[in-house]
């Protein structure tokens, strides 16, 4: 059909021929000049890093230190010790060519849940708190971990591990928690999902006692708690958290040594891979600061790999929410 198309077309013209055998014009064209088999090789850009620089990258993902890291964690934390490679996504580029970019969990997916809404522009303004269970060394034995998280900050103020859900021990830990904070009347807001804990009249009577509001997830809507959620998800799988733990004192010792890192030498994606410690704390804009003249020492080293402009360090959130408005109110609302 292609054939005879092009005799008319040399007749009546491209045009008429294709309307008059129904082929359209694009496949008329498309036939008549194939695509050539014998393309010359994409030429390499001049900003690509070269073999031996791929290959220190490759060698810096695979150290000790790093191997178990997302290359996230890993760009941040050479930042901080005045080092730059490449660019994360560069990372990813060179081990995708390696073959070592695989999903190693099963995820599931959940629908969006409309919940409750609270904002937090500062730390120890809105707090959320779970209990985990962790398992002992029989079956059907569990520990239960309390873990509360400064939502701005995503730093763990508060945590223990028992052998029980209880009120007074949730109670205990609010009070110690609040008072080595500094919380004052009024000031936070504490979410948490509707379990039989948070509650419980002991926990609530607590929290009227010190001035703070409460929020409660909606029944069965576990993403109403996003950030516990989270949380207990980066606890969990850690290439270091056992099956099972053998003893309430290995649990805790165990958390002791995984809050310490969490809290300090983690770099959360949430707060521009700063560590929690130092926003909670306030000391992220100089740690900020440090990055970016880093960055702009690789800048001036090699401009022509950063293309569209001056590179900068990730920056620190001005505010956070636990589900936030579809329309966020405007002024004069």
């Amino acid at each position: 059909m292609i054939q005879a198309a092009g005799s008319l077309a040399d007749e009546v013209g491209v045009v008429a021929a294709c309307a008059a055998l129904g082929v359209a014009r694009a496949t008329f064209y498309r036939r008549r000049k194939p695509k050539s088999q014998d393309r010359p090789p994409r030429p390499k850009s001049p900003r690509a890093l070269s073999v031996a620089e791929q290959q220190a990258v490759l060698d810096e993902l695979h150290s000790q230190r790093f191997v178990d890291q997302a290359p996230a964690q890993i760009y941040a934390t050479l930042l901080d010790e005045g080092t730059y490679l490449c660019s994360i996504r560069t990372m990813y580029r060179i081990l995708e060519a390696n073959d070592e970019v695989h999903e190693r969990r099963n995820q599931l997916r959940h629908p969006a849940y409309s919940a409750p809404e609270l904002l937090a522009s500062r730390p120890n303004q809105v707090w959320s708190w779970d209990i985990t269970k962790l398992k002992g060394p029989q079956k059907w034995q569990y520990f239960q971990l309390y873990v509360i998280m400064d939502i701005y900050s995503r730093y763990v103020v508060g945590w223990i591990v028992a052998t029980s859900e209880d009120s007074e021990l949730a109670r205990g830990l609010f009070f110690d928690t609040a008072m080595k904070q500094g919380i004052r009347q009024g000031d936070l807001v504490v979410h948490a999902d509707r379990g039989a804990s948070m509650t419980s009249k002991t926990v609530a009577m607590l929290f009227a006692d010190l001035g703070i509001h409460k929020s409660h997830s909606r029944p069965h809507t576990s993403n109403d708690n996003p950030y516990s959620e989270a949380h207990f998800k980066t606890l969990k799988y850690r290439p270091d958290f056992p099956e099972r733990f053998g003893s309430i004192e290995h649990a805790r010792a165990f958390c002791r040594s995984f809050f310490d890192w969490y809290n300090h030498e983690h770099k959360h994606s949430g707060i521009g891979l700063l560590s929690p410690a130092v926003v909670h704390y306030g000391h992220a804009e100089q740690v900020l600061e440090n990055r970016k003249q880093t960055l702009q020492i690789a800048y001036q080293a090699h401009p022509e790999r950063f293309v569209k402009k001056t590179p900068q360090p990730q920056t620190l959130p001005t505010s956070v929410w636990i589900n936030p408005p579809k329309r966020l109110p405007e002024a004069g609302d």
